[in-house]
């Protein structure tokens, strides 16, 4: 049996020996989504992982303000490695929670392997995108923060709509692990719920080199989650590094000997395991 605790009501999952990577997923994912990565690292490192609170649907819906998500992932840094700091692993959702964990924290952040989710927040990715890019990107988020609203009332057809855009944008979580409790996130960015995303650190302020970083991306999207600026500075970053892949968002499940390849060496370069 995977041992596991238990922190503030989250089921944190720990598998393998080493330094300790703690893994944050995002929409509309699980714990699951790191099931290959975890069995490409473990042999050379502690993963830890658990889901994000409110995504585990077989738990109630569990929305939660930016302070207490980062309270909540504090809490299990704190029970899985309170001596040394660790390393974050993030996608999606779990990068923009992941960052701010790091700003407000940074003794507790070695190191961060960040995917496909960049300096979203900053100046630069914002005028970089083209009038066209910022509709397709306002279309899917507020379709799924109106389904976040629906949830309450109806279930289904929030369920149904969350479904329906995951397939839109190429997610290959299957529907039933899918659900609209999930959405908390886009109601929070575009509606201002539980608190809403204002006063976050800024992403590009945020890295340097006393935070070594690893940023893969997908190529092949139509629209990309990071400005021009933000790869060039973590290239030019001492122990940092930038690596694009010809897939999408999932880089994961897209290409998954290239992506956990890339990882390990990193990491195994950079916590001096190589």
């Amino acid at each position: 049996m995977t041992p596991s605790l238990d922190v503030q009501d989250l089921t944190v999952r720990i598998e393998g020996q080493g330094p300790t990577v703690v893994m944050l997923h995002g929409w509309p994912d699980t714990l699951a989504l790191w099931d290959g990565t975890v069995a490409a690292l473990q042999d050379g490192y502690r993963c830890v992982r658990l889901c994000l609170p409110g995504f585990d649907l077989a738990r109630p819906p569990r929305p939660v303000s930016v302070d207490q998500m980062c309270e909540l992932v504090a809490a299990v840094l704190d029970a899985v490695s309170p001596d040394e700091p660790v390393t974050l692993l993030l996608h999606d959702w779990g990068c923009f929670f992941g960052y701010e964990v790091a700003a407000r924290y940074p003794q507790r952040v070695a190191r961060v392997v960040a995917t496909d989710i960049g300096d979203t927040n900053s100046g630069a990715y914002l005028k970089a995108l083209t009038g066209k890019e910022k509709r397709m990107i306002a279309g899917y988020q507020l379709w799924l923060a109106v389904a976040w609203k629906l949830g309450r009332v109806l279930p289904g057809l929030a369920d149904r709509m969350t479904r329906f855009m995951a397939r839109k944008i190429g997610c290959r979580t299957a529907p039933d692990r899918m659900g609209w409790q999930m959405n908390y996130p886009y109601a929070m960015q575009w509606f201002g719920s539980y608190g809403g995303l204002r006063g976050v650190a800024r992403v590009d302020k945020v890295f340097g080199p006393q935070i070594p970083t690893l940023f893969c991306f997908g190529k092949r999207k139509p629209f990309m989650f990071h400005s021009a600026r933000w790869l060039a500075a973590l290239g030019t970053t001492p122990g940092s590094r930038v690596q694009g892949f010809d897939a999408g968002h999932w880089l994961m499940h897209q290409k998954p000997e290239q992506f956990h390849a890339t990882v390990r060496v990193w990491l195994d370069e950079s916590t001096g395991a190589a």
